[in-house]
């Protein structure tokens, strides 16, 4: 008999799953799998007949954490292995407030193959499941204690499995589960139009970031493939950035990966002021973090301060964004690569 997972199913799901006759029991059960638990004799205000009855019947957990990495800045990255053998890495980040970001995978690689992006050479393996996605969170938490936010921005292009992420926020919002404030949650998107649309017109209300790395448009092509399909151009995506931003009320963060020589010089700048402009958005910088496959450099100390310096004249609201986790390879853009 297939056992059913738990952690991706709400309590009226765990009762009809499980035949369960009193609905009060799948709350009950949904409550304990939000607090962490891996064990159903943890599940106390259960009959013994009941935590062995879900024994044999349910899974807690369909994943396994295969190895834990730790930089000395913090930043812990698990890699997790699926239930068919499939493996994503989940990054803890802390800042330098101490609040604690899990920035999760959704997908098992990615089909995006961004030219500057680790997981995007390994290629697409599936999409993860919505217990699989909350399973990470919770890997996390199980670690570092109670988290503050959670960033949809691991391996795997979020619009593309859009209502895995919608189940799995779901379940983590409950209030009778883990309770997390849908206004602690982020997804970043490589730019895919028609997943920003029906995200604004269809939520859940999240925080929306969209990787623009650079406002060329023949660059944009030649560094995010997904910008080669004429829906995904620069000016279709700005409409749908605009277009998100008021219809949530919410300030879009638009992303850049500094690269040397690449993406930093003025007419770059300008380019991404050109865009930015007339539209409610934060800008995120952040140097390129090394991936010794990948045919780029980092940008120097200077070249980052110039292109700051330039889009702050222009009125524009950025932020410079600290590296971490770089020496395990849990920095943005590293997710896949082969740690020891």
């Amino acid at each position: 008999m297939n056992q059913i997972v738990l952690t991706g199913l709400l309590p009226a799901e765990i009762c009809e799953q499980l035949e369960l006759p009193q609905k009060f029991r799948g709350t009950q059960i949904f409550k304990w799998v939000g607090s962490g638990i891996t064990d159903f004799d943890a599940m106390t205000n259960l009959s013994a007949d009941l935590r062995n009855s879900l024994k044999e019947k349910a899974l807690l957990r369909s994943s396994t954490v295969s190895n834990v990495l730790k930089d000395p800045d913090g930043t812990i990255k698990l890699q997790i292995t699926l239930q068919d053998g499939n493996a994503v890495e989940t990054v803890l980040l802390t800042d330098r407030e101490g609040r604690k970001t899990a920035c999760v995978s959704c997908q098992a690689g990615c089909a995006m193959k961004c030219a500057f992006c680790q997981t995007g050479t390994l290629g697409l393996s599936r999409n993860l499941e919505a217990g699989e996605i909350v399973e990470e969170f919770l890997y996390l938490e199980s670690i570092a204690g109670k988290l503050d936010n959670i960033v949809f921005m691991g391996m795997g292009e979020p619009m593309q499995n859009l209502e895995a992420i919608r189940k799995a926020i779901e379940i983590l919002c409950h209030k009778d589960g883990r309770a997390l404030s849908s206004k602690r949650i982020t997804l970043s998107t490589c730019g895919i139009v028609k997943g920003i649309y029906d995200l604004a017109d269809n939520g859940p209300s999240i925080r929306l970031a969209v990787s623009l790395t650079t406002a060329n448009e023949d660059l944009r092509k030649e560094l995010m493939p997904v910008a080669k399909a004429d829906a995904n151009s620069l000016a279709e995506l700005r409409k749908a950035i605009a277009y998100y931003a008021e219809k949530s009320g919410k300030r879009v963060t638009l992303e850049a990966a500094l690269m040397h020589d690449k993406n930093t010089d003025d007419e770059s700048a300008q380019n991404m002021i050109k865009f930015a402009r007339g539209i409610d958005v934060n800008i995120n910088l952040i140097p390129w973090n090394p991936v010794s496959t990948l045919p780029f450099e980092e940008p120097s100390k200077n070249e980052v301060s110039r292109f700051v310096e330039k889009l702050e004249k222009a009125g524009l609201n950025v932020t410079l964004r600290t590296r971490r986790g770089r020496k395990i390879g849990g920095a943005c853009g590293q997710l896949g690569k082969t740690n020891q």
